[in-house]
């Protein structure tokens, strides 16, 4: 039987044999569509199953690095210090030989007289401890006898011959008094309805006079320089047989701000004869007001303050990060601190509105904005400190680059230290001809090929862009002697402010804070003069209430130059006793280095 002879004759079974076939084709059309579309629809997991997998992956070693980072803030070593392989290849930069040998022999011969320079005076050192310390306490101290004598049947026959004196220092508690002042009343007998004289009364520090300047003093030292909170402040003047409540701590304390404000204001305008700065800041717990303050239009901060509490309050939280700021003088011995609700660049801004020069601080974005809106009229310097510990942190997980950049940083270093004592102009000499030598070899690394394979979110691949992406203000430092190489002056005024605040734990309203951190002024410029501070203040609040408007006198370092017995000679000496030991360590390490090449 054919094939023509199994098809239909009729036309109505035609027609339904094509029915029947189409609709077959259609079933199986949708059935390969359903197919294809559930693999691709696999497809598609698959590949965001894989893409998961690599976040997740990613998630997980950026978190092992967090937590790495965190154990070792909590446990490891504070220090930076990088000490580098003596087995350590050096690499071939493509230098002028003859100028790196030049400049070796005399970074060898530099640390030779270096040494001999130190141990010069250690030797002395050693040899006027070795003629006899003097062990007699200070001969101001007062002095009082006390007879231990034989009992008068052991005398008996016996000859006097003397005494055989011991000095025993003792500590007496302070001790407080109540001074009465009786001023003197008189009244003109024959004109009685003149009324009473009296001799006029000096201006008090609080109302009534009830509290003496020294009262004053004894308070501010211990809250901003020895930072003890106001309840101990409570038990050690209850010892001496006075027990104030807080509130009268709290109001000697705003009385005297009051007082020294035109000083801390004084400071601040200094600002505009100086151009060298440095800035650094620090977080403070500002409580959230039950009330909001009023929109000052005089004052510019006022409509970030509103912002930032309404905020707080309408989020429910009790307290906010507010801000400190120092701001270093390069030039004065001064320093300045201020005080805001949030790290937003108002403060600086306000702060920095009549500067003009250089301001040395990290890369954070608000200098880089405050520098672009001043139209070069304020140049931004980084610190180097800060891009040497983004690698630091990598040491562990890229030992063979880190080691590199780490070793070329401390030559820059090395460098400072051998400039350290040299004027600015002899500093800018050598930084141009040795330290731009050495920050070429870094930018060259940076720029390598062995670099291009990093993971572009990797910690070093970070620490890498933080310095390409703040090259110009990082190279800065070589165009000026008189800018240091970092911020870690600065940076060490965060601990006046950490220390406290381990103590105080918050800032109480806007006014405390303000009040901190002119007070804050006064006392850190002079602790950086190493002056007395108890001894400073005491003068200082002594000639304001008396009507003295001459702050230029009252300023630390010209005050420091007519009380030298206020002066804390033996921080001097501790300073630089450090700079010996750090500048022999590293005389040793150059000439060590000198060896083996």
């Amino acid at each position: 039987m054919n094939e023509g002879s199994s098809l239909p004759q009729e036309l109505d079974a035609c027609h339904r044999l094509i029915e029947q076939l189409s609709a077959e084709r259609e079933t199986l059309t949708s059935r390969l569509q359903s197919q294809e579309a559930f693999t691709a629809e696999q497809s598609r997991t698959v590949i965001d199953l894989a893409d998961s997998r690599q976040k997740l992956s990613q998630e997980v070693e950026e978190l092992k690095l967090t937590l790495r980072k965190l154990m070792e803030r909590l446990y490891g070593r504070r220090s930076e210090r990088f000490i580098a392989d003596p087995d350590q290849l050096s690499l071939d930069f493509g230098d002028d030989t003859a100028a790196a040998v030049e400049a070796l022999a005399e970074a060898v011969l530099e640390a030779e007289q270096t040494l001999e320079e130190v141990e010069s005076r250690r030797k002395a050192k050693r040899q006027k401890q070795q003629r006899g310390r003097d062990e007699k306490f200070p001969a101001h101290l007062p002095r009082y006898e006390k007879i231990v004598d034989l009992p008068d049947d052991q005398k008996a026959g016996k000859t006097f011959l003397g005494y055989d004196e011991v000095e025993t220092l003792e500590f007496e508690r302070a001790k407080l008094r109540v001074r009465v002042t009786k001023f003197a009343k008189y009244v003109d007998s024959q004109q009685p309805k003149q009324g009473v004289s009296s001799p006029e009364r000096p201006m008090g520090l609080v109302e009534g006079n009830r509290f003496d300047t020294s009262v004053a003093v004894e308070i501010l030292a211990c809250r901003f320089f020895y930072h003890l909170p106001y309840y101990r402040q409570q038990d050690m003047f209850a010892s001496c047989g006075w027990t104030p409540s807080r509130s009268t701590l709290l109001n000697i304390v705003t009385a005297s701000e009051f007082v020294l404000r035109p000083l801390a204001q004084y400071y601040r305008d200094l600002f505009q004869e100086i151009d060298l700065l440095a800035c650094d800041e620090t977080p403070v717990t500002l409580i959230v007001p039950p009330t909001l303050p009023e929109l000052d239009p005089r004052d510019p901060r006022t409509p970030r303050i509103i912002e930032v509490l309404s905020n707080a309050q309408e989020k429910g939280r009790p307290s906010v990060p507010a801000r400190m700021w120092a701001y270093r003088s390069l030039e004065l011995p001064f320093n300045v601190f201020d005080f805001t609700v949030s790290r937003h660049r108002d403060g600086p801004d306000e702060m920095l509105s009549d500067f003009t020069g250089f301001l040395m601080g990290d890369c954070w974005s608000g200098f880089q904005k405050i520098e672009l809106r001043s139209n070069s009229r304020i140049q931004r310097a980084a610190c180097w400190t800060h891009a040497r510990r983004k690698l630091d942190e990598c040491r562990e997980n890229h030992p063979r680059h880190t080691t590199v950049l780490l070793a070329l940083i401390r030559q820059l270093y090395d460098l400072e230290d051998r400039a350290k004592l040299w004027s600015a102009e002899q500093r800018l000499e050598l930084r141009q001809r040795e330290s731009v030598r050495v920050l070429k070899q870094i930018r060259t690394y940076l720029d390598g090929p062995q670099l291009e394979r990093l993971l572009p979110k990797s910690d070093l691949a970070e620490a890498i862009g933080y310095m390409k992406n703040n090259w110009d203000a990082l190279l800065l430092y070589t165009t000026d002697g008189r800018l240091p190489i970092d911020n870690n002056e600065t940076e060490h005024l965060m601990k006046q402010i950490a220390t406290g605040r381990k103590n105080w734990m918050h800032i109480g309203s806007l006014a405390a804070g303000v009040r901190a951190a002119n007070l804050m002024t006064i006392i850190s410029t002079a602790a950086r003069n190493d002056l007395d501070v108890c001894s400073y203040l005491k003068d200082v609040l002594d000639q304001t209430l008396a009507g003295s408007t001459d702050w230029e006198s009252l300023r630390a370092d010209r005050w420091k130059e007519q009380h030298p017995e206020a002066v804390r000679t033996y921080r001097v000496e501790e300073r630089r006793d450090a700079v010996d030991r750090r500048r022999a360590r590293r005389a040793r390490r150059r000439m060590l280095a000198s060896k083996q090449k």
